[in-house]
């Protein structure tokens, strides 16, 4: 598979005489693109799906998806607005080489940043700050009782990611179910949301959404209909605001049993449900 070309993918190329316009909001790790300890494979080694290499840490492989989803992907992104929907920070979404070509938008940073031709839009950037401002404690206060109050037993790194917001590193196996609890009940009265993610515990403020990002990628491009996937509490409301969406069988909303009249859980796990999850986009497009 070729590595992305360097320029955008145009607007117009999904916006052909007759046929509406989609946009096709996706979550990225664990949603489309794995860890090998995120794979979750459970066939026989021989028969493993061949797997593409879409992000390289410190000279190593890290984020797979697998051969038959990245032409499902190279398809969909052909006959779409394809937009990468993301907690990253633009460093870390940078290192992503998805198949095809460069998406025109992206959303990092939970809705931080929305990303045009490769930067982020100031405008937007600036509307976010505003509305942090008005409505959420402070970054640091947050981070200060995180800090405070985790046990060195179970705390790897503490992070804090493009000013705006936290999250830590922790050991899955000795992390206290109850201590996240107390954190998102702590924080909640404060305007911040609290996400267990896989080794990732987070806090974001509760304004800063994907979903906010990816109307205002619509209002855009004119899309008439948005799909939307993803696995976390964090996406649950770009799930919401979609016209049609779906979660894979693992994660943070399967895990809590979450679900919406217009939301399908998948019964895949690991990187088959990143399959699964693009061929329902292409069927959504009414391309495939």
């Amino acid at each position: 598979m070729s590595s992305p070309v360097s320029r955008p993918a145009a607007d117009a190329a999904h916006a052909a005489p007759g046929r509406r316009t989609v946009l096709v909001a996706s979550d990225l790790d664990r949603t489309l693109v794995y860890s090998a300890a995120a794979l979750g494979l459970t066939v026989p080694d021989a028969e493993a799906p061949r797997l593409l290499c879409v992000e390289v840490y410190r000279s190593m492989p890290l984020s797979y998806l697998t051969e038959t989803a990245a032409a499902l992907l190279t398809e969909l992104v052909d006959r779409s607005v394809f937009v990468p929907t993301t907690t990253r920070t633009r460093e870390q979404y940078g290192r992503i080489r998805l198949p095809g070509p460069l998406p025109r938008y992206a959303i990092c940073a939970n809705g931080g940043h929305l990303m045009v031709d490769g930067e982020s839009d100031p405008g937007w950037h600036a509307r976010v700050r505003r509305a942090l401002d008005a409505d959420c404690a402070p970054l640091a206060q947050v981070r200060a009782r995180m800090v405070e109050a985790a046990d060195p037993g179970w705390l790897l790194k503490e992070r804090v990611a493009e000013d705006l917001f936290a999250y830590l590193v922790v050991d899955r196996e000795k992390l206290p179910d109850s201590w996240v609890r107390e954190l998102a009940d702590w924080a909640g009265p404060r305007g911040w949301t609290v996400s267990l993610q896989g080794r990732k515990l987070y806090a974001v403020p509760r304004p800063l959404t994907k979903s906010a990002a990816v109307a205002e990628v619509a209002r855009r491009t004119g899309a008439e209909h948005v799909l939307a996937a993803g696995d976390s509490l964090l996406d649950a409301d770009l799930l919401l605001a979609a016209d049609t969406g779906w979660r894979p069988g693992h994660g943070e909303l399967a895990d809590l049993g979450w679900n919406a009249p217009h939301i399908t859980a998948l019964p895949e796990r690991g990187v088959a449900a990143g399959e699964r999850v693009l061929r329902e986009f292409l069927t959504h497009t009414g391309q495939d």
